[in-house]
């Protein structure tokens, strides 16, 4: 089999697309009689560290937290200190993961690729293959669970799937109708009140107040992607940042009804956000650019010592008393930094 790379346009682009192409395969159902990544289980790499990672969280709360990467190849990478990190023993699959979640420490789910899904009950030392479609041009890009059974997922062309069974069956769901009924979906996310957010292309933000039963299409006025958001509270409000394509980074402070354009002091593309307390974010992106924010999102400054990599994911180290950062690349694994080194 011929693996192509598909070009797509920058307005079109994804998360899991920042390496310029969307990785697909060729050749028919019948491929998995041959070897169809899904169908072949991730080999241990001696440079596993270096493989391009798309996603990353941590389990659980507090210092018993794990942080949990995953990428090409079907590689997850563990890591209980931000420092050493180690291979997933068994993941029943090769194809590119990019998206992962966990409601616990031991409980949590990636997805990515030829509509793959996989679980873990052990904390991502062992997958589970929970669902496949080969050859499906449709990646899903975000996998969230509000418990142990019900979960969403979203992808591209206004893909979105639920599940009420922890993952084993999947039906579809329609989120609109419309002009927005096809725009990709990077990244679903529940706000400190519940509300679900889901980011999108052109500006666009969905919103339920229902679990995902309806959703509101909200025009933020922004005209590119929005590729992924951070939700935390201050003091006592619920409060969302999202960042984009070029730079761009918008603000809610009303759970995501409104949104205001913030500064970032950049043109690069930003590609993932986080909160280290209430006041306290980061965000990250392409050529290294790394941003912080010690207002709550109203201000940004540049962090030093990130280097030229481009960043696709970060977290807080779990139990870091200097808040150190774990990045993550299409490189691999980054150096991590303190939280806090603006320019």
């Amino acid at each position: 089999m011929l693996r192509l790379p598909i070009i797509f346009s920058v307005q079109r682009a994804s998360l899991s697309m920042m390496m310029a192409v969307l990785l697909v395969w060729s050749g028919t159902a019948g491929a998995a009689a041959s070897g169809w990544p899904t169908d072949r289980p991730a080999q241990l790499r001696p440079q596993a560290s270096a493989t391009a990672l798309l996603a990353a969280t941590v389990t659980g709360e507090g210092a018993s937290g794990r942080i949990v990467a995953v990428g090409d190849h079907g590689v997850i990478l563990l890591s209980d200190d931000g420092k050493n990190y180690r291979q997933a023993r068994n993941v029943p699959t090769r194809t590119m993961l990019t998206t992962v979640f966990f409601i616990d420490r031991q409980n949590g789910w990636a997805a990515g690729h030829d509509g793959v899904v996989l679980k873990t009950v052990d904390g991502g030392d062992n997958w589970q293959l929970l669902r496949q479609q080969y050859g499906q041009e449709q990646p899903i890009l975000s996998i969230w669970f509000a418990d142990a059974n019900n979960g969403l997922a979203v992808g591209l062309f206004g893909m979105a799937l639920r599940t009420s069974d922890g993952g084993n069956t999947w039906s579809e769901v329609k989120l609109t109708d419309g002009d927005a009924a096809d725009r990709h979906l990077y990244r679903i996310l529940a706000t400190r009140n519940g509300t679900l957010l889901i980011t999108a292309e052109a500006g666009t933000v969905f919103r339920s107040e229902d679990g995902g039963k309806h959703w509101d299409v909200i025009d933020t006025g922004e005209k590119g992607s929005l590729w992924s958001a951070t939700a935390f509270s201050e003091n006592g409000v619920s409060t969302v940042i999202m960042v984009g394509m070029r730079g761009h980074i918008i603000r809610s402070a009303d759970d995501g009804k409104s949104w205001q354009a913030i500064a970032s002091g950049t043109t690069q593309s930003l590609t993932d956000a986080g909160n280290l307390s209430e006041r306290e974010l980061v965000v990250g992106g392409m050529g290294g650019t790394l941003l912080h924010s010690s207002d709550g999102g109203r201000h940004f400054s540049a962090v030093q010592g990130a280097g030229d990599a481009p960043i696709t994911a970060l977290v807080k180290t779990p139990g870091a008393g200097t808040t150190p950062l774990a990045l993550f690349s299409l490189g691999g694994v980054l150096p991590p930094l303190p939280a806090a080194a603006p320019q």
